[in-house]
């Protein structure tokens, strides 16, 4: 056992394999009754040393289905429910050392699901390469997300920015520098990040940024999120207030998404993939412009997508929900249906939807990197592309297939077999090992191993068996 000291208290985590491991720290105070609709404050102090040998509670969470595909290694088995879910767990190779760089890893879910405590975020082989991994859990679906007049606007930013602020203030108990941090995130936890480059409360608490299919066009305009305010509010009952809204339980506001009727997120432009309900907001305080628009923050930046993102979420559609998709992310639907068909010839209804939904979400992403890297900014630029579809892997690099490798991790046997994300052939360990790499190269002094992206120049490390830099 191993026990530190932070700013509330002391803490006893564990210390195995030359790893020490400290889970469910609170960042901020418990979110119950009303507070779950206000900005985070303070976690309270504590007498004693706190156990941090177990995970703890997690946010409250809608169920997620995909088609039958086992996404409990990235979401989570489910949620865990309590009150002290604003919490982060801090893995370090050494309490007693000092200015190791610092990764902190905000989950994805579609803002509806997830957590920091999931299996693949296992913070052991970060570790055993010098970095102090943080992974932090944030508040989701109608909490987190949305707009209401009495509460303040993306408080699922807040706790972000509440948990940053917890790592300048304490990281360097845990052996960690706090002027060497690295935020990172993938799918919803890609959007926070790149949502943290252009938010002013954000200034001054990372130095570097990795957005893992992301988008660089992550927020709803006013006019959408107060739509879906109001339908929110329908399907649940209530008042479109947060005093009314108060007035649930936990539970309660987690069905909302399901209860939702699909109008109420169709007819506004989202170049996003999984098409939930709640995302961030335009908010002149604590969100005033699209990542893609800028200004971003003067930090590097690693932006990647992977080849066959929207192949998670289409496996079902036919010729309308094709259209359906199109028409959600381009001016001229009917032209990127034949862009596509021309690319794709012979390609079901299925595969030129998840071809236009992934174009449209990659598209997002360079607008981010170029923006970003016209500003003068550090910038490189990935595609994951492993593996191709074919009959063992059908989903192909779909969404969240590059986790495993960047955590190293890919060995785990949930994510095999007829319903595993990554089918049933298993890769060369290298290349886990060697994307893992890169991203503690990049967190540890910011070059992930190839050149810098220029829209006039634009690098990308296309990331498969055998990696080849694309210029």
């Amino acid at each position: 056992m191993t026990v530190v000291s932070t700013a509330s208290g002391r803490v006893r985590g564990t210390a195995r394999n030359g790893v020490h491991t400290f889970r469910a720290i609170p960042y901020a105070a418990p979110m119950s009754g009303a507070a779950r609709f206000q900005a985070p404050a303070p976690a309270p102090s504590w007498d004693g040393v706190r156990d941090a040998t177990r995970p703890g509670p997690t946010a409250p969470a809608a169920r997620r289905d995909f088609g039958g595909i086992d996404l409990r290694p990235v979401l989570g088995s489910g949620w865990v429910p309590g009150a002290d879910y604003l919490s982060v767990t801090v893995s370090t190779p050494d309490p007693a050392t000092s200015g190791l760089p610092v990764l902190v890893f905000f989950h994805g879910g579609g803002f509806t699901a997830g957590t920091g405590q999931a299996e693949l975020y296992d913070g052991d082989t970060f570790a055993r390469d010098g970095v102090v991994l943080v992974t932090v859990q944030y508040r989701l679906g109608v909490a987190g997300w949305l707009r209401l007049p009495d509460a303040p606007a993306n408080r699922g930013l807040l706790d972000a920015l509440a948990a940053l602020r917890w790592v300048a203030g304490n990281i360097a108990a845990f052996g960690g520098d706090p002027g060497d941090v690295t935020v990172a995130g993938q799918s919803a936890g890609a959007m926070l990040v790149d949502a943290l480059l252009v938010a002013p409360g954000a200034a001054g608490l990372f130095r570097r940024a990795i957005s893992q299919s992301g988008s660089g066009e992550c927020a709803f305009p006013v006019e959408k999120a107060d739509l879906i305010t109001r339908a929110t509010a329908d399907a649940l009952g209530v008042a479109p207030t947060a005093a009314a809204l108060s007035e649930l339980d936990d539970e309660q506001l987690a069905t909302a998404p399901a209860a939702m009727p699909a109008a109420a997120i169709a007819g506004f432009r989202d170049t996003s993939l999984g098409n939930s309900p709640y995302k961030p907001v335009l908010d002149e305080e604590t969100l005033p412009a699209q990542p893609a628009s800028g200004p971003t923050a003067p930090v590097s930046l690693l932006i990647g997508t992977n080849a066959d993102e929207a192949n998670l979420y289409t496996a079902s559609l036919d010729e309308a929900g094709l259209h359906a998709a199109a028409a959600r992310r381009f001016p001229d639907p009917a032209e990127a249906i034949a862009r596509a068909r021309a690319h794709r010839p012979g390609a079901s209804p299925a595969e030129l939807a998840a071809h236009v939904m992934t174009e449209a979400y990659i598209a997002s992403n360079r607008l981010l990197a170029d923006g970003h890297s016209r500003a003068g900014n550090p910038t490189h630029v990935y595609e994951f592309a492993w593996p191709p579809p074919g009959p063992d892997h059908p989903l192909g690099a779909c969404h969240c297939v590059e986790l495993p490798f960047v955590f190293d991790h890919a060995a785990l046997p949930d994510l095999y077999g007829q319903s595993g994300v990554l089918g049933r052939e298993r890769p060369d360990p290298e290349l886990a090992a060697r994307t893992h790499a890169a991203w503690v190269a990049y967190v540890t002094n910011g070059d992930p191993g190839w050149p810098a992206y220029r829209p006039d120049a634009p690098a990308i490390m296309r990331i498969a068996q055998d990696w080849s830099l694309n210029t």
